[in-house]
C-alpha cells in the first residue's frame, strides 16, 4: 500500500459511477456555520476503495462536519474528473457531498494525490489549469480546495510554477476561497522541492491559507511520529516565515499538517492515537491553519482482513482519529 494510491480495480470505479447522470448540478451548501472554518480540518475520504464509510454516519458518530474529498484528477487531458474516471457531477461523489451538506457539513475537494494523471501536468498552461480548477469550484460552489501535489507533479519545477500561477488566478477570481497546498516532507521540514514551491508562491504574491506537510513515510525506520511532526511543521514554519517575511507566530498560522493514522506505508512508522492527540495539542498551541489525516477509510481497526487502505493496522475504536480531530479550529 502506498499513501494516497488510487483504486487499481477499474471494476470498483465502474460500480461507483454506474447510472450516474453526468449533467446533474451540485447542490450548494446553505450551512454558513459549518463552512466558517472550512478546510481547517476534515479527514480525507476516498470513495474509490477501502470500504468507504457513509459520511453522514460518521458525522453522527463523531460530531465532525468537514471532509476532504479525494481525489480530483485529469481524464488524460485538462478535464477534471474524480480519480480521472468518474464524472465531475451526477455520481456517488456528488451524492455524498450533497448528503454531507444536507446534514450541516461541508467539504474541501482535493486535487492530486500520489497516483494518476495530475491536472498540473496535463494542463499545458497556468490559464488552462486555473480553468480546470475553476470548473470544479463552480460545480460544487466550493469554499475551499486542497492541492495535494506529489510525485512527478511536485518534482517538476515547471509544473510547480504552473500550479502557483494557476492558484493565484483562482484566488483572484474567487473572493474568500480557502486554498491549501499539501506536500511531503522530511523530519526537519520541506525538502528542496517543497522549499522551492513555497518560495515560488511568495514571489508570485500567492496568499496560501495553509501550506501543509505530510509528516510520514520518512523511510527512517522506527520514528517518534509526534516529535517528527512537530519538527517537520517547525521547519515548514521557518520556510514560510523566511519566504513571506512573516513573524514566527504569523507563519504558524499559515501552515499545518496532514498525518496518516495508524501504520504508515513504511515499516517501523506508526501514528498512535496518543501521537495524534499530542499533534493536535501542538496544533492548538500554535494556531495551525490546517490539521487533517489520511484517511477516514482507515479510521478503524482491522477485522479478518488486512487491507491497509481499509483499516489502520492498530488497536483502536471506530473513528477514534476523526473524533479527536472534530471541532479543531485555530
Amino acid at each position: 500500500m502506498q499513501r494516497r494510491t488510487l483504486a487499481a480495480a477499474t471494476g470498483l470505479v465502474a460500480l461507483l459511477t454506474t447510472g450516474a447522470a453526468t449533467t446533474a448540478q451540485a447542490t450548494p451548501s446553505p450551512h454558513a456555520t459549518a463552512a466558517a472554518a472550512i478546510g481547517q480540518t476534515g479527514p480525507y475520504l476516498y470513495l474509490g476503495w477501502g470500504s468507504p464509510p457513509k459520511a453522514t454516519d460518521v458525522m453522527s458518530a463523531t460530531g465532525t462536519q468537514q471532509f476532504t474529498m479525494a481525489f480530483m484528477l485529469s481524464d488524460g487531458g485538462c478535464t477534471p474528473k474524480w480519480d480521472g474516471s468518474r464524472a465531475l457531477t451526477g455520481g456517488t461523489d456528488q451524492s455524498t457531498i450533497n448528503a454531507i451538506r444536507a446534514a450541516g457539513g461541508d467539504v474541501t475537494v482535493s486535487f492530486g494525490g500520489w497516483s494518476g494523471n495530475k491536472l498540473g501536468e496535463k494542463c499545458s498552461s497556468a490559464s488552462a489549469l486555473a480553468a480546470a480548477y475553476q470548473k470544479v469550484i463552480d460545480a460544487y460552489r466550493l469554499k475551499a480546495i486542497d492541492i495535494d501535489i506529489e510525485a512527478s507533479e511536485f518534482e517538476n519545477a515547471t509544473v510547480r510554477q504552473r500550479v502557483i500561477d494557476a492558484l493565484k488566478t483562482v484566488k483572484q477570481k474567487n473572493s474568500g476561497l480557502k486554498v491549501y497546498v499539501t506536500f511531503g516532507t522530511t523530519t526537519t521540514g520541506p525538502d528542496a522541492n517543497g522549499t522551492d514551491l513555497v518560495k515560488r508562491g511568495a514571489r508570485a504574491g500567492l496568499d496560501v491559507d495553509g501550506w501543509t506537510v505530510m509528516p510520514f513515510d520518512f523511510g527512517q525506520g522506527s520514528v517518534d511520529m509526534a516529535a517528527a511532526t512537530r519538527t517537520a511543521v517547525d521547519g515548514l514554519k521557518n520556510t514560510v516565515a523566511s519566504a513571506y517575511g512573516l513573524s514566527s507566530d504569523a507563519a504558524y498560522r499559515k501552515v499545518g499538517f496532514s498525518s496518516m493514522n495508524g501504520k504508515t506505508d513504511v515499516a517501523g512508522e506508526t501514528v498512535t492515537l496518543a501521537n495524534f492527540n499530542s499533534m493536535i495539542s501542538y496544533a492548538k498551541s500554535h494556531h495551525l491553519a490546517r490539521v487533517s489525516f489520511w484517511s477516514l477509510n482507515r479510521d478503524r481497526k482491522c477485522g479478518s482482513g488486512t487491507d491497509a487502505d481499509a483499516c489502520s493496522g492498530i488497536n483502536q475504536g471506530t473513528y477514534d482519529f476523526t473524533k479527536a480531530l472534530a471541532g479543531y479550529t485555530n
